[in-house]
Order: structure tokens, then sequence, then C-alpha cells
């Protein structure tokens, strides 16, 4: 097996693929690693230290890809590249599937197995492969920090000669990975912190932290197999945001996190409720690249609403590459070596596993994954 790790063609990415020290455990493994030269810019690592792992550093981008029998990366392949695969290449990386059908069936075109890091499955055996959650957990933490930066005022209470000050109120809506990381950060720096989610059973995560749980009777929520809140009806929308529209006034830092696997993102946080918000106060969607949670977030744009910051940066992660590069990469490297045959030196992409059944999008001309067929209506070929 010939593995080719290329550089990210976004120059806004920071994140890297693959570290040194990960190279290392495949090349120790018997894979034969090729990386493209400046990899390792962004976070630091030179090509040298690819070398020294036991990576063949590479100047011709084409070259390793047309060479490859596996090709790993972060985000989505241009289509372009796709052409430069050769048939029956491993691709794997962020797919977005549920929105990129035009990808997904130039895959199917070129016959390539296209693994989807997001549709690796939440599972007990699949957590050291799970992308998302480790970089839902690394954005959390940033946009706690981000909040911070952009209010006008200290976190903590502090009490001085000249008074005393009170704590700032961060409150963060959804409690899933990015949530629950988010709240821990806040509670560090010493914010109140009150959290809402629409799975009951995550209050006691929430109140474990510190955080006061916001109680809403929806009705029937809970969440689905995988762990993802479902998605709630018009009626428990309105109860959710009517009764989350005092804590918003009165809060500080407002997060929200709520993002509905490959839909839209719903409109939690209205322009109304950010109306009746302090001047000064800040909104850091972590929805918005889905469309946002937040009515008037713009992507990659801070808006101000009457005194009233919201920030609509995407990839948060990305803000700290070096550890979100170090997660994804043993993200990758755990998923290689768990389907690594050492007898035949090559993965060993079983039809019958839980896992490949989650996360391989196609595979010989067809399409595989029985969520993604669902979505399309059809076979996708």
């Amino acid at each position: 097996m010939q593995l080719f790790i290329p550089k990210e063609l976004d120059a806004a990415e920071r994140r890297v693929p693959i570290i040194p020290a990960d190279v290392s455990r495949l090349t120790k493994k018997g894979v034969s690693v090729s990386v493209e030269s400046g990899i390792g810019s962004t976070i630091h690592q030179p090509d040298s230290a690819y070398a020294d792992a036991g990576a063949e550093v590479l100047t011709d981008r084409g070259a390793g890809l047309a060479s490859a029998s596996v090709v790993a990366r972060i985000r989505k392949p241009e289509a372009e590249e796709l052409d430069q695969l050769r048939e029956g290449c491993v691709h794997i990386s962020f797919l977005d599937p549920f929105n990129e059908r035009g990808l997904v069936e130039k895959m199917l075109g070129r016959r390539i197995t296209g693994i989807s890091m997001e549709m690796i499955p939440r599972t007990t055996l699949a957590q050291k492969m799970d992308a998302l959650s480790s970089q839902a957990s690394l954005a959390g933490y940033v946009a706690v920090n981000l909040g911070a930066e952009h209010l006008h005022q200290a976190l903590p209470m502090m009490m001085t000669p000249a008074g005393t000050l009170k704590p700032s109120r961060v409150f963060v809506i959804g409690a899933g990975v990015a949530g629950l990381q988010a709240i821990a950060t806040a509670k560090r720096l010493g914010a109140r912190v009150d959290a809402f989610d629409t799975r009951p059973v995550v209050e006691e995560q929430v109140q474990s932290l510190g955080a006061k749980f916001v109680k809403v009777d929806l009705g029937d929520t809970g969440q689905t197999k995988d762990g993802y809140a479902k998605e709630l009806t018009e009626e428990q929308q309105k109860m959710q945001r009517d009764a989350m529209a005092k804590v918003c006034a009165d809060s500080d830092i407002v997060i929200t996190t709520a993002k509905l696997f490959g839909r839209k993102s719903p409109i939690i946080v209205t322009k109304e409720m950010v109306a009746a918000m302090k001047p000064g106060s800040v909104i850091v969607d972590l929805a918005v690249e889905t469309g946002g949670n937040v009515e008037g977030v713009v992507l990659d744009q801070e808006v101000d609403v009457d005194g009233v910051l919201i920030l609509g940066h995407s990839n948060l992660e990305g803000r700290v590459p070096v550890h979100a590069s170090q997660m994804y990469s043993a993200n990758i490297t755990n998923l290689l070596l768990q389907f690594w045959d050492e007898e035949t030196k090559s993965l060993d992409l079983d039809p019958k596993d839980e896992i490949i059944q989650g996360c391989v999008i196609t595979r010989d001309g067809e399409l595989k994954n029985e969520m993604i067929r669902n979505v399309y209506g059809d076979t996708g070929s």
C-alpha cells in the first residue's frame, strides 16, 4: 500500500492531515508513506521531520496522487484531482456527502473508495477515529476564547481594593462535544455558565462541569442512535426560543452549537432575542457553516447589531492548528491501523464491519452508505 498525504489547497486551512509522530507509527507497521513537500509548514514541522519519521517527501503533487493506493487529507478533494487518482484508490477526508452529490458521483464514476470522516460511527470502538468529535472539542474551546477576546470585560469575579467585579455570564446552547468543552473552558476562565440542550440526558454532564442547566419542558425530544440531537418540531422550537430569550438577555456571551447532521442548522437565536441583549454582548455561532443558529449571522464575518456582536467565523478548530492537527492525525492513523493487514500490507475494508458500513460512501462504482442512498433517493450511480 502506498499512502500519499497532500498539502491542503485552501490557504486559510492551517491544520495538516498528519504529523511526523503518526508517520512513524505507520511506517513501523510497514505502511509506505509519502507526503507533499511543505505539508507541515503551518505547524512548524519541516520536511526533514517527516523524512526522519520514515516518509518520502515529494515535490510533485500530481505524481503522488497518481501513484497512491490510499490518499488521506482533511478537506474534500477538488473534482479535477479525482481524475488523477487511479481506479480503486481509497480516498479519506471530510466529504460532506449530504451536500456534495456531484463529488460523490464523480467518485462513483472513477470507482474510488470514498471514506467520509463525518460518517465515522459514534461507538466506543470508533471513538479514537471520530474526527468530528475531536475537532468539535477544540472548536468549543476556541469559541469561548474568541468571545472573551471581543467582550469588553473580564470573565472571572475579581475582588480588588477598587471594588468587586461580578463574573461575566456565558450561555452555551447545545451540550454536545463542542458545547461541553465550551462550558468547561468558560468555567475555567471564571465565568458564570448556563447551558441548554434538548436532550435531558445531558443535564448531569452539564452540572458536573459546574454549569446551571436551563430546563425547558419540550415534551418528547431525545437523541438519535448515533448520539445526535433529534430535530424539533416548530412548536418545540418556539417553546425553546421563548425560554431561552431571558437567559440570552442576561448573558454577556452566548455560544450556539446546534448542528443537525446533514441538514441546515435551526434558527435558535432570533433577531428579537438579539435585540433584547445588552450592548457589548457577544454571540459566537458554531453552526455558521451549515446556515447558522443565529438570525443575522454571516459566514466569516463579524456583524454588529445595535452593539451586540455576532461572530460567524468558520473553522474555529483551525485557529489552534497544532493541536487540531495532532488530533486529526491520530484519528486518521487509528483508522488506517484498525484495518491494516500486516500479512498483505494493505487495508482490509471488510464490508460487514460496522465502522466500514458507516463511513464508506462509495466503492467499486456503487453507493454503499444506506443513509446517503436514502437522501439521494436512488443508487447514486
